[in-house]
């Protein structure tokens, strides 16, 4: 409900005021919203009227600042880590989203902490390409007597691992930064290594830090979208909750080419919340037929004990529950053919791309096939990697559905060997699970795929196939905010009767006036393919006059092809409705990402 939608006698306002309330309240960040309730909170406690707050004094030492840069939310998660150990030694902390740093600023900087995951090919993620892309400008400053450790997550998976933390690195070194610690790389198992460089960067800036500004005790400043939560759960990536698996249902056809799961898991008797945009972590668990076969294959005994970390299990168990089996990756084949001295393998482990290709069609499943022999329980365990969780984008608003939580779920399945592969965590929801089932979860939140604040403001969404998850929950939350803003929604899939998602719920919602446009591209029911970014180039005039009108163009979807795709799609419109050039409108579309208009949910 709005402030202005308050019944007389209930609103102490005037209608006036609410107005003005309610302008200002949807001109505020999360923290900016925070922080004017506590003032007037106090103020009213006090007795005090409440006057425009002074501007606080500006600390005469500059912070030891750290930037992060997450796609995931894995870099965030050290970031907050490494602020929350640099407050516990009396440091003052600037904790810094990447989307919401001013480039221009870095040269105000002069202890800085660079933490950033590296997405896809060795691009940085979403919310540091701004910064990544400002430092390799002709606009970058000279950033002499500035001090700087990186930290870099990646997957060793890929090729260019770790890249971007690699380039940042490179720029403020070639811009005159110093670097004061060595920079770390870490794989996706990273939760052992990263407290000993945490400490180890902490260690060089400290003495310098408190010299400048001695404190009696730290301080960590949140900036624009790294507000705290209103409550923090106690359950977390760390200490995920044994949710119940209610529903998982198929809503694809028959004849589909795609299977895609809509999935329910209740939440009840936990105190998880989490807000349309954000994403659900699930850890999952391996195919028990197949870690048995692997069991027979190897000839060894599965109730044999084992340690992971401080956790000690059955074999049997720790290849189900806790070892990542599915995604094949480079440190397996240099560990496991060491460990056996496969021959093969470890020469196959010193040629990189020789690796990469061998391991690209394959699962750890697989390799164990081709390298079977007989290995100690513990030898094996030490050779994989811990199981890392899957996100998947939440497909529902919990204004609608309480305590659950909606997943959209495509079944990863493929042929290679002469075997069928499914994907881990695809494959336990889609196949595996029954309802009933546990199932270990945390909500991972995205700060950077929100809904506009104010519920007046039209949207555009792009969401084909699973893409349609977070805009089923937007659009959820905006019939439960009764929100007035227009919204329009295109989606793509293969076949119209085969593959139209959610479609009795979209059609009742375009019948209700909630979706104002609703166009969608069914790739295969014609001789030309036809894919969302067609149709948004067929309603381009349109499209533009949405933008010029303030509204908010979302995606979510492929990254590679589709979303490079409607992002090129969105440049002709541009050019052809807007009358701009190709690099205006490529300026306005970075100015609709830093007034957060332009968002992705891409993977």
């Amino acid at each position: 409900m709005m402030l202005t939608q308050v019944p007389q006698g209930i609103n102490p306002l005037s209608t006036e005021q609410a107005q003005q309330f309610a302008q200002l309240a949807g001109s505020l960040s999360p923290i900016q919203q925070a922080w004017i309730s506590g003032y007037l909170a106090a103020t009213a406690q006090s007795g005090v009227v409440a006057t425009a707050p002074a501007a606080a004094p500006v600390a005469a030492a500059a912070p030891l600042t750290v930037l992060y840069g997450s796609q995931t939310g894995n870099a965030k998660h050290i970031a907050a880590d490494y602020a929350e150990a640099a407050k516990a030694r009396g440091m003052d902390v600037k904790l810094v989203d990447m989307a919401d740093f001013k480039p221009a600023k870095l040269k105000d900087e002069k202890f800085l902490t660079i933490i950033v995951s590296t997405y896809g090919e060795g691009e940085p993620p979403e919310p540091a390409e701004k910064l990544h892309a400002f430092l390799a400008s002709k606009k970058a400053p000279k950033l002499d007597g500035v001090q700087v450790a990186v930290l870099g997550i990646g997957d060793s998976s890929y090729e260019f691992f770790c890249q971007t933390a690699v380039d940042f690195e490179d720029r403020l070194s070639a811009l005159g930064a110093k670097v004061v610690h060595e920079r770390a790389m870490f794989d996706v198992d990273y939760d052992d290594h990263t407290e000993g460089w945490i400490n180890g960067a902490l260690d060089v800036f400290e003495p310098e830090l408190k010299a400048a500004a001695p404190a009696p005790g730290g301080n960590v400043v949140p900036m624009p979208g790294v507000a705290a939560a209103a409550s923090v759960s106690q359950y977390s990536k760390k200490n995920p909750f044994a949710a119940e698996v209610s529903v998982v249902q198929k809503i694809t056809g028959r004849d589909s080419t795609k299977d895609v799961r809509h999935v329910e898991i209740s939440l009840d008797g936990s105190d998880l919340t989490y807000q349309a945009g954000d994403a659900l972590g699930v850890y999952f668990h391996n195919d028990a037929a197949e870690v048995d076969a692997i069991l027979e294959v190897l000839g060894v005994d599965g109730a044999a004990e084992a340690k992971l970390g401080d956790v000690t299990k059955s074999l049997r168990d720790l290849l189900i529950e806790d070892l990542e089996l599915t995604q094949a990756y480079p440190t397996f084949a240099e560990k496991y053919g060491n460990a056996t001295g496969d021959e093969k393998l470890i020469k196959l482990a010193e040629d990189k791309v020789l690796l990469r290709d061998y391991l690209e069609p394959r699962q750890i499943f697989d390799i164990l096939r081709d390298h079977p022999h007989q290995i100690e329980p513990q030898a094996l365990v030490d050779s994989l990697r811990k199981m890392q969780p899957r996100l998947y984008s939440i497909a529902s608003s919990q204004s609608e559905v309480e305590d659950e939580v909606h997943l959209t779920v495509g079944v990863v399945e493929w042929d290679a060997f002469e075997r069928g592969h499914l994907g881990g965590a695809s494959g336990h929801l889609g196949r595996r699970a029954d309802e009933g089932d546990s199932l270990r979860v945390f909500v991972e939140s995205n700060n950077n795929f929100r809904l506009p604040q104010n519920p007046d403001t039209p949207t555009i969404m792009v969401g084909p196939g699973t893409g349609i998850a977070p805009f089923r929950a937007f659009l959820q939350e905006r019939e439960a905010q009764e929100a007035e803003g227009k919204n329009w929604l295109f989606f793509g899939n293969p076949h119209f009767t085969q593959d139209f998602l959610y479609q009795v719920e979209l059609q009742g919602y375009l019948k209700s006036g909630l979706l104002s446009k609703l166009d969608v591209a069914f790739s295969r029911d014609q001789a030309e393919k036809v894919y969302v970014q067609d149709r948004i180039l067929e309603n381009g005039e349109e499209l533009f006059k949405w933008l010029e009108d303030g509204a908010h163009f979302y995606i979510c979807g492929d990254a590679n092809r589709m979303a490079k795709d409607v992002h090129a799609a969105l440049l002709e419109v541009l050019k052809t409705h807007g009358g701009l050039n190709e690099e205006k409108a490529e300026e306005y579309l970075a100015n609709l990402k830093d007034q957060k208009r332009y968002q992705r949910d891409v993977y």
